[in-house]
């Protein structure tokens, strides 16, 4: 008897489509170990690997670009239109050539978060076309007019044949699909214990004398897999008695940044030795500080139709600091010494959306076909 074998597409934007839609197939994993998995992505398999246990075959390939970026704010809007374009014009081709692939090897399900084309790729290998986000791509692109229109309305009928969408929270409406599931927050959790991230020099490649400074006083900075260009790390001298995270191997050496130097530790790995993250807008970053009651410093980000709902929703339920990139650039730091604003709801947010999505899709590959 065939392995069942579902297939994840994942937009080549950043990691953190990457990484949440890695936490929900290790749960699918963990539910069903005999799985096949395929990952159809550009992004690195070490970054898989620091969230999947099991196995899974890393298939190289780009069905979509998101939003071509210097950085993590910074959007090549002109490259982004010529690249988008190009795969419209040769979407017959792309289509078919992945349509075969999915049929030889056998796949039962196609789960994406979030390219369009996953959806026309599924069905032409005669096998459903499921997917998982908190904004469609259409809602990205339609706000930048001109060309972006006709691009938003093309990928908006992609999206309005997928055939069952799990819609994360801190979304929008997400109106070009027909069936729409809401979830819970995804993401991974922590692997480690704080006294041995503390403690275990091979955890975090600790010296002695290195993150003494109380939870209070220790702040993560991540900002995507893009990272940005000039984090202003000189405000930091004004906090010696801090400890600051980073994952930027390219950050300064000074006393008080600690660069975490182990390629397998994520940033929710060493969140539970914070007592905040400073973040741009982003949700998986976002959604696994959340699921772990951490408070958020973020940044506001102009002309990226997410970022807005991403920073509301967030001001909804975690306690929190909304920065301008004034603040943030050209400051002295002193919002750590401010006071964190409450959330703005009482009503607890779902936290089991990798349980949710996992379920159902163990569900479908059990069933008879």
């Amino acid at each position: 008897m065939a392995r069942p074998t579902l297939y994840l597409a994942i937009t080549n934007h950043g990691f953190g489509h990457a990484t949440r839609a890695a936490a929900v197939a290790a749960t699918v994993q963990q539910y069903l170990p005999e799985m096949q998995l395929i990952l159809a992505t550009t992004a690195p398999q070490w970054l898989f690997q620091t969230y999947l246990k099991g196995d899974f075959t890393l298939r190289q390939r780009a069905f979509d670009i998101g939003v071509i970026q210097s950085d993590s704010l910074t959007m090549d809007k002109p490259t982004t239109l010529a690249k988008l374009q190009e795969i419209r014009q040769t979407e017959a081709d792309l289509v078919a050539s992945e349509a075969a692939f999915l049929k030889e090897a056998g796949v039962d399900l196609v789960l994406a978060d979030i390219p369009p084309l996953a959806v026309a790729i599924a069905h032409a290998a005669g096998v459903p076309c499921w997917m998982m986000s908190n904004f469609g791509w259409d809602f990205i692109y339609r706000p930048w007019g001109g060309e972006f229109e006709a691009i938003a309305d093309w990928i908006a009928a992609q999206f309005g044949a997928c055939d069952r969408m799990f819609r994360l929270p801190f979304h929008e409406p997400m109106s070009a699909f027909p069936a729409i599931e809401d979830v819970g927050l995804t993401g991974g959790n922590p692997r480690y214990e704080v006294e041995e991230l503390r403690t275990d020099p091979s955890v975090l490649a600790l010296s002695q004398g290195q993150l003494t400074a109380p939870p209070e006083k220790t702040v993560l900075l991540t900002f995507g897999g893009l990272g940005i260009e000039k984090i202003p790390y000189a405000g930091l001298a004004h906090f010696p008695d801090w400890q600051f995270l980073t994952f930027d191997q390219q950050a300064p050496d000074l006393p008080n940044l600690f660069k975490v130097p182990n390629r397998q530790l994520r940033p929710v790995d060493v969140m539970p030795l914070c007592s905040r993250v400073v973040s741009k807008p982003g949700f998986s970053t976002f959604s696994e500080a959340c699921r772990l009651d951490l408070p958020i410093i973020t940044l506001t980000r102009e002309g990226f139709a997410e970022a807005p709902v991403l920073v509301s929703a967030m001001q909804d339920h975690a306690y929190h600091q909304v920065l301008t990139p004034a603040e943030f650039f050209e400051g002295d730091w002193a919002f750590l010494t401010q006071p964190l604003s409450p959330p703005r709801k009482d009503t607890p947010i779902a936290k089991n959306g990798n349980e949710q999505i996992a379920e159902a899709v163990v569900a479908y590959l059990r069933s008879p076909r």
